[in-house]
């Protein structure tokens, strides 16, 4: 999903990829254009974060160019994930990422209101992100953030 980050130098976006299982934002990639190289940027640092082999995840969207271009067709073929997205129109199909989004517009940036630097932009954002994914408990996470409750499940399943 992308949402716009409001910074005076101009229009700023920012992609996010969620972990549906944690709510753990796995990927995000920040730049000047919402289109495919965005959203491909933001693959590529989940594919990373998870250890380079996702076969078989599936990543779901709605039917934005970016996801729809080849580029991000391409990235996901190279990373053998496998594409979903909803009906045109549906406003369930991305409800956790709106979720996210909506969270991300609340919290942190209706008190920041506009970011005179993309550079300072990216350093609240990447911020935000890292408090989400490491303290902020989920109610779908068995009230754990994200990154504890993605451990319990490995050492769950481990055991």
């Amino acid at each position: 999903m992308v949402t716009e980050i409001p910074c005076e130098q101009g229009r700023f976006y920012l992609a996010t990829v969620l972990d549906l299982h944690s709510r753990r934002a796995v990927g995000f990639a920040m730049g000047a254009h919402h289109d495919g190289a965005l959203a491909t940027a933001a693959l590529q640092v989940a594919v990373a974060v998870r250890g380079g082999d996702v076969a078989g995840v599936i990543f779901h969207s709605d039917q934005g160019g970016e996801y729809t271009g080849n580029l991000f067709r391409a990235a996901c073929a190279r990373a053998r994930v496998r594409q979903s997205m909803g009906r045109t129109g549906s406003a369930f199909d991305n409800a956790v990422a709106e979720s996210f989004n909506s969270t991300l517009e609340f919290e942190l940036l209706a008190r920041a209101g506009r970011y005179a630097t993309r550079a300072q932009a990216r350093a609240e954002v990447a911020g935000f992100i890292d408090e989400y994914n490491n303290q902020r408990w989920h109610s779908t996470a068995g009230r754990l953030p994200p990154v504890v409750y993605e451990a319990r499940v490995c050492a769950e399943r481990a055991a």
